[in-house]
């Protein structure tokens, strides 16, 4: 059963059973009715306690029947509330630990609340691109006042419940617990005191207005507009919200629902719960049983103090894991030692720190210039500079030190890592982790799975992975992993486009519009501009064939490397990453396409968009075919959480998926003949035509 009833004396208790969070789904709602209809037939009841077991009061919709009919199978959560609502017996909400989106509106549907501190209380249906359709707009802004209701479901931000009881005429508490543990007790207590007032009280019989009326609301979309112009669920959250002030209850809830439907079917909700989704399963490995044995990680070391190392050991020190790094100089040491604490010392300033924490973090934190010192750590990252040599040289003097047992990690972006884990007597020890820059920020973790990589390394990792707050995701063993050999695929293309007209500052104008963090110009110039040419002449030599426009090499060979030098694609002054188009760099791209004989042509920003998008597209698809991701949803999320992609189109086979292949392969067959471009890229991956032939989508 996945809710239990049980009777203390005249109360009966509702346990909602669904673990994780006790979500609400279709078993748990007929075992929820089947309860309470118990609790209103037996006469010796006189009230009842609603409240879930373990870690949650109930954190809403169940994920595992997201976006199915099964959601709204009767008894859907309307029912259950009505349900409560309509009870002749009075209903109490013990809340704990979550009560967020329906979870949050089925006790709104209680006559009265009590909640433990520590509660994190949400509607963060926004988040996926919705908003609560279960009254939350209606009953929440009633509860809690028209401003903290209005906030929190546009933000879709959790608020502990401590904080909330202490809104002045907030009546969403009737009483706060003195703990968790004590939570039941109260809450049965509670439930005797009121249980023969009359009448009931109903969250939807009270009144709901904002002095300022209208002129609030415009302030609040306005507010809205500017925060969230690609999506649209934020401004339909202030209407409801407004119309709960100005209609009667059940109009209201007419008009949430309608919202709440015409949103599940735009294309970014689609994408935000795809992602929603997307995320959860990336760390799911389909030979690797969830019941894997873990190795024990306790002390981390990190090899490298530069940018990379600095930021990748900042993360462990963050979940409070000991950290030993080593450099070959003391000055090399002491130059990254300073950079971790000055950008601990900047969020302190900011307030997003406190001193005792940047101390404790500190504390963790030791140096050496011995490899024989890292002897004990659990597990040890090389974050080295990026070629094979020195990779081989770690890795020996690595196998010689480390304890039976420790992972040693690689952060390569492009290197074979079999070839690496070939220089130790331990290959099952050995993996990548491919930390993106700045690696204490980005969300990002490409897992790198060598052919000899054990099962409980990558269990181990995964979990590691969720410790240091990373969104992981698998990638098999290629040139580039998954998101270096689609960003290589779009970097050409980009290049393709000045050669035939564009001037850097459009094409990056273009995805930007389309909703890009950065175009691939100035995304260049942040990376190094040097990192690309060098991965550039070893296709060259490898790759002969391979066809590149060379603008970026002649921008290199004047010394341009970007941000770093204050020169790129764009100029740049000291302090600001502001992007600043210089003229030479333009005449620079216009003298090689006149030598090359090419008259330009205007490119529109669909071109420039759909070259880009689609070229990723294609690569993507020989990545899924060759089985160096283990499926499309995870190509997904490395561009979402590593290369800017726009959230609110779901990623590049998300986005491909909206569009329809059909329509994506009639663009690539277009593209194949355009004589400056490259037409054998153009060719459809396998995948892609057999999905178009079998009317099938990359999501399916």
């Amino acid at each position: 059963m996945s809710a239990h009833y049980q009777v203390h004396g005249e109360i009966a208790v509702i346990t909602l059973d669904n673990p994780p969070v006790n979500g609400l789904g279709y078993v748990t709602r007929v075992a929820f009715v089947a309860a309470m209809a118990q609790a209103l037939a037996e006469n010796a009841v006189q009230a009842i306690v609603i409240t879930g077991a373990g870690k949650a009061f109930s954190g809403g919709a169940d994920i595992k029947e997201f976006g199915s009919p099964k959601a709204f199978q009767e008894p859907h959560l309307l029912s259950l509330i009505s349900l409560l609502e309509s009870s002749p017996k009075p209903v109490v909400a013990a809340l704990h630990s979550v009560a967020m989106g329906g979870g949050l509106e089925l006790a709104l549907g209680c006559h009265y609340r009590i909640a433990a501190p520590g509660t994190s209380i949400a509607l963060p249906e926004v988040k996926i691109g919705l908003l609560p359709g279960a009254g939350g707009t209606q009953r929440l802004p009633r509860a809690l006042g028209v401003e903290p209701a209005l906030n929190m479901i546009v933000s879709g931000e959790a608020i502990q419940s401590e904080m909330l009881a202490m809104l002045p005429g907030q009546k969403l508490f009737d009483t706060m617990a003195a703990s968790k543990d004590s939570l039941l007790d109260e809450a049965l207590a509670f439930a005797r005191s009121i249980a023969s007032v009359r009448p009931l009280p109903r969250v939807r019989d009270w009144p709901c207005k904002h002095p300022q009326g209208e002129a609030y609301f415009q302030f609040a979309r306005n507010m809205v507009k500017g925060m969230a112009k690609n999506f649209p669920a934020p401004a339909k959250c202030v209407d409801a919200v407004e119309i709960a002030t100005k209609k009667k209850f059940d109009d209201g809830m007419a008009a949430e629902r309608e919202i709440f439907i015409n949103l599940m079917w735009t294309p970014e909700s689609r994408s935000l719960r795809h992602l929603f989704l997307a995320e959860r399963a990336a760390s799911k490995i389909p030979d690797v049983p969830s019941d894997t044995p873990q190795r024990a990680i306790q002390t981390v070391a990190v090899i490298g103090a530069g940018t990379m190392g600095g930021g990748i050991a900042m993360n462990f020190l963050n979940a409070g894991l000991p950290v030993k790094m080593l450099e070959m100089q003391q000055e090399a040491l002491d130059r990254g030692i300073a950079t971790i604490r000055k950008n601990y010392e900047a969020q302190v300033k900011k307030g997003k720190l406190k001193q005792e924490k940047y101390d404790q973090r500190m504390a963790l934190l030791s140096t050496t210039l011995s490899y024989d010192d890292l002897k004990d750590a659990d597990l040890v990252i090389e974050a080295v500079f990026e070629e094979i040599g020195v990779k081989e040289a770690v890795f020996k003097e690595l196998d010689r030190v480390m304890k039976p047992g420790a992972i040693l990690a690689s952060n390569t972006s492009t290197l074979d890592l079999n070839r690496i884990a070939g220089f130790t007597q331990r290959p099952q020890d050995v993996l990548g982790l491919h930390f993106f820059s700045p690696a204490n920020v980005m969300k990002l973790l490409e897992v790198v799975r060598g052919e000899k990589t054990a099962k409980d390394v990558m269990a181990t990792v995964m979990a590691v992975a969720k410790k240091i707050r990373k969104t992981a995701v698998v990638s098999g063993v290629c040139d580039g992993f998954i998101g270096n050999r689609m960003i290589e695929q779009y970097g050409r293309q980009a290049g393709f486009l000045l050669d035939e007209g564009c001037t850097p500052a459009q094409v990056d104008r273009a995805v930007e519009k389309f909703g890009m963090a950065m175009g691939p110009f100035r995304m260049g110039d942040l990376a190094g501009n040097d990192i690309g040419w060098a991965i550039r002449k070893r296709r060259y030599l490898e790759k002969p064939g391979m066809k590149y426009s060379k603008t970026a090499d002649l921008l290199c060979e004047k010394g341009r490397f970007g941000q770093k030098t204050g020169a790129g694609w764009y100029d740049y002054v000291p302090g600001k990453r502001d992007a600043i188009p210089n003229a030479e760099v333009v005449a620079m791209v216009e003298a090689h396409r006149a030598s090359l004989g090419i008259t330009p042509r205007k490119v529109s920003d669909e071109e420039i968009v759909q070259r880009l998008v689609f070229s990723l597209v294609n690569e993507a698809a020989h990545i899924l075919e060759e089985g160096i991701a283990n499926k499309a949803s995870d190509i997904d999320i490395v561009y979402i959480f590593g290369y800017g992609f726009p959230p609110h189109r779901g990623g590049p086979l998300q986005y491909a998926d909206e569009l329809g292949l059909f329509n994506v392969v009639q663009a690539m067959q277009r593209f194949a003949q355009n004589p400056l471009d490259d037409a054998s890229f153009w060719q459809p991956a396998p995948l892609l035509q057999r999905l178009v032939a079998d009317g099938k989508t990359f999501g399916q």
